[in-house]
């Protein structure tokens, strides 16, 4: 090990645990920041013994955080929310912690800090996950202006949420139609959550990467409705996808906030993802900022990797035909 200790907010998360495992083969120490250790202890075994530690912070508690970061070389925020759910709100989390993390690393004279936002992320958004997103990278800008910000499209992988979603959806209600948001014409970029772990990797160690924004998506765009297409021919599944404009998106997205309501229920839908899919989801290549081509990373396709995860939803798994 190098003996350099890197700090990781979010890292039982989906791209938290990849980017641990990343950090962890690359002969960092790492600490990682939860709310519940006791559900994170299968992050350990990614490293050698002693190198991943786990350590109770909760992102709202200001000391908590400042105890977390002391003695670290380098601070990684993975922190997000796909959706509000008790005190864990979209201003408080993804604003307020990003904020308190970036505060609590400067005080600790930490300047080599990685925060991964989202493509889309703009303080004066009509979405809030996406106006908290913004400003949370204005706070850590602000704290720390050698950070490095990162802006993944959708991450796809193994526990991603988005194919696996879709997929359980088409094989566990055979006769209900997958919703098209807006006709299914929003374009997204996906990215392999390894891609984005080699990402964050490179950023920390980078000597042109201090200060910059990059923008990380896959080697190909696709429209929502593509991507549904493709996820349903490698199930085997024959859905109909049913476009739904955005009005009534917004209804079923009410819809969807008050079935979350309830107890271990996440919604389906909420309004505030409708608004994000009223824009395309897309890295810019104006040059305005960089991209994964800058930490000379090749990007893996959609579909050299879907195939290796939506084999479970196949109706006889890996025995099941699936037409080219």
């Amino acid at each position: 090990m190098t003996g350099k200790l890197a700090v990781v907010f979010g890292g039982s998360g989906f791209v938290g645990r990849n980017v641990v495992r990343e950090l962890a083969k690359r002969d960092w120490r790492v600490r990682v920041a939860v709310r519940r250790p006791h559900l994170a202890q299968f992050l350990r075994p990614m490293g050698a013994v002693g190198q991943i530690q786990l350590k109770q912070t909760n992102v709202r508690y200001q000391p908590s955080v400042a105890e977390t970061v002391e003695g670290a070389d380098a601070v990684i925020n993975l922190v997000g929310l796909l959706h509000q759910t008790g005190a864990q709100r979209f201003d408080t989390v993804q604003a307020g912690g990003a904020a308190t993390i970036a505060n609590a690393a400067a005080d600790a004279g930490i300047d080599n800090i990685v925060h991964v936002s989202a493509i889309g992320a703009d303080a004066d958004s009509d979405s809030l996950y996406a106006s908290t997103k913004g400003e949370a990278e204005q706070a850590v800008r602000k704290a720390v202006p050698s950070a490095k910000i990162l802006r993944p499209s959708i991450v796809f992988g193994q526990e991603d949420g988005f194919f696996n979603k879709f997929a359980s959806m088409a094989t566990t209600t055979p006769i209900t139609p997958l919703p098209l948001i807006g006709g299914g014409k929003t374009k997204f970029q996906p990215i392999y959550v390894d891609d984005v772990a080699d990402a964050v990797c490179e950023a920390l160690v980078r000597a042109d990467a201090p200060g910059r924004t990059f923008e990380l998506g896959g080697p190909r765009v696709y429209s929502f409705k593509e991507l549904m297409a493709l996820m349903l021919r490698e199930i085997g599944e024959s859905r109909v996808l049913l476009p739904v404009p955005f009005p009534i998106a917004s209804m079923i997205g009410f819809g969807g906030e008050m079935a979350g309501i309830a107890p271990f229920i996440d919604p389906p839908l909420t309004r505030d993802q409708v608004k994000l899919l009223k824009h395309d989801n897309v890295v810019d290549t104006s040059g305005a900022v960089g991209t994964v081509a800058d930490f000379d990373i090749d990007p893996s396709t959609v579909e050299s990797i879907l195939p290796s995860y939506m084999v479970r939803y196949r109706r006889y798994g890996q025995f099941t035909e699936v037409s080219a």
